[in-house]
Formats: structure tokens, C-alpha cells, sequence
């Protein structure tokens, strides 16, 4: 069974490595969100920077977060810059595509060693009918 968006992650991730082998370790995770934004805009993508995505709880519009990254309007990329990729980011990154349209994130973390994970949410098990809230 083929990856969803396979190839748009693959093109992705060989843009974090090349941006991971020119900077490093060490810097801010701005810094990294920067250089990346400007690499995979440089390459053709489309690239918005901390753009805003509400999320919506049984239909409902409950909130907003900004995501470091979104990549051709389909691909959540959640940069840190960190010594390793812990299971609280996983989960922060599930929860910002199940409370969304989007089906596939990226957690990129620019640590001690490049680490990346790659998860789906697909929209068929979302309830993405959007009400607004009685007041």
C-alpha cells in the first residue's frame, strides 16, 4: 500500500536533511523553521509560516493553533529543535491533524542527530462538518 502524499513527504524530508547537513545542531528552532521555509519555497513549494488552523471538536469550531509549516496546502510540518523526539510531540502533532482537514504531518526535530516521523490522520475517520457554537 502506497504512503499517502509519498512523494511530497519524500522531497520534504530530503529538504530537511539538506538543511540539517548546512546548519547543524544548536540553533533556535526559528532559525530552522526559516531555512527551511526559504529551501522548500526556493525548490517550488508552496510554503506558509505559522499559519493559522482551526480545529473543530464534533463539528464544532473549538479553537485555533499556528502551525510552524504547511507544505502545497496538505502537509503539517512541526519543526523543534531539541536533543531528541519525545512522545509528547507525536501526540501534539496527532491531535493538530485530528482536529483538522489535513491527513499527513511532520515531525522534524533538528537535534544532536536529524530525526523525523511521518503521521496520518486520515480525514475519513474525522468529523469535519463545521457548526458554530449556540451562545
Amino acid at each position: 500500500m502506497e504512503l499517502l502524499h509519498k512523494d511530497l513527504t519524500d522531497k520534504i524530508l530530503r529538504t530537511f536533511f539538506d538543511v540539517y547537513n548546512e546548519l547543524g545542531f544548536g540553533f533556535l528552532e526559528k532559525v530552522y523553521q526559516n531555512s527551511l521555509f526559504l529551501e522548500l519555497k526556493s525548490r517550488g513549494f508552496h510554503v506558509e509560516a505559522q499559519k493559522q488552523i482551526k480545529v473543530n471538536f464534533k463539528g464544532f469550531e473549538v479553537g485555533e493553533y499556528y502551525a510552524d509549516l504547511v507544505v502545497d496546502e496538505m502537509i503539517i510540518l512541526e519543526l523543534k529543535a531539541t536533543e531528541f523526539i519525545v512522545p509528547e510531540f507525536e501526540s501534539q502533532l496527532i491531535n493538530y491533524l485530528r482536529g483538522t482537514d489535513k491527513e499527513v504531518g511532520m515531525l522534524l526535530n533538528f537535534g544532536i542527530k536529524p530525526e523525523f516521523k511521518r503521521k496520518v490522520f486520515e480525514n475519513s475517520r474525522k468529523n469535519l462538518k463545521v457548526n458554530k457554537i449556540a451562545e
